[in-house]
């Protein structure tokens, strides 16, 4: 009888959600309390928004007037989606530095030993990387009226279900890589090879003219970093959060979202398969 009643205390969903939590609480106490990620989390988007945007302000309005068409917000405001999402990418591949330091000093030998579902190790990491990610992309939004940007009500829900999902995807990313990895160093270098490019080609900080097609867009722009840009998920997932932020966007709405949902799924269906191996 105790061992039947033992067997049901490590089994079934009550368990399975309270180790779900205890690993959940463990990676956002641990991220809150390092204040290197919280400096970082307030003065990279304050570098971004007031000292990248205000310098290139006016060549981006001048530069889209004289060669295509007039765009209705300033150079401020159409960065802005995308330091959310700059804000929520470092933390959410950086937590995944937990899963190395785990390994290395032991724990993963305690909880593997013990009757926790891997499962539930796995959910844990991922949603408390990407609950701290989500927090410290929330933090930009708070720059929005410095910046002429006015976040309805409405969409508020909506855009925290973006960041959300771009939390959970790019967490996964991390943890797929700390899977692979076992040191610090090549982790970090790693994933800082990984950041910025992505970011860099997904329409973050030029845009690709929405007035012209993909051929003309190859004239302006050389062939290889269209196709580039174009076949970045993250260009999406920024373009998304600019339609709910400023009311703009490039692409059509339902290949965003069709797109941000899809790399959510992808990232964390490989990132678990890794991880049980």
């Amino acid at each position: 009888m105790k061992s039947g009643q033992a067997f049901l205390a490590t089994s079934g969903p009550r368990y399975f959600l309270a180790c779900l939590y205890a690993i959940w609480s463990r990676e956002v106490k641990r991220s809150v309390r390092e204040s290197g990620q919280l400096v970082g989390a307030f003065s990279r988007p304050l570098l971004w928004v007031i000292i990248f945007g205000v310098g290139l302000t006016p060549y981006f309005r001048t530069g889209l007037r004289e060669t295509t068409f007039v765009v209705p917000f300033t150079y401020m405001q159409y960065i802005f989606p995308a330091v959310v999402v700059l804000n929520i990418l470092y933390p959410s591949i950086q937590s995944a530095v937990s899963l190395i330091y785990d390994r290395q000093f032991g724990f993963f030998r305690e909880v593997f030993a013990s009757p926790v579902p891997r499962s539930a190790v796995f959910l844990g990491k991922l949603l408390g990387g990407a609950t701290v990610a989500t927090l410290q992309g929330s933090l930009v939004l708070l720059l929005g009226p410095y910046v002429d940007v006015t976040i309805a009500s409405p969409s508020l829900l909506a855009i925290l279900g973006v960041m959300f999902l771009v939390s959970l995807a790019f967490t996964a990313v991390g943890l797929l890589i700390a899977s692979r990895l076992k040191s610090f160093e090549g982790f970090g270098v790693f994933s800082n090879a990984l950041i910025l490019p992505l970011y860099f080609l997904a329409s973050s900080v030029f845009p690709l003219d929405p007035s012209l097609s993909v051929q003309q867009q190859q004239q302006v722009f050389p062939p290889w970093l269209v196709l580039l840009v174009r076949s970045n998920p993250l260009t999406y997932a920024i373009d998304l959060l600019r339609h709910f932020i400023i009311d703009y966007h490039e692409h059509p709405l339902g290949l965003d979202v069709a797109v941000v949902i899809g790399l959510t799924i992808l990232a964390c269906a490989l990132s678990y398969r890794e991880f049980r191996r």
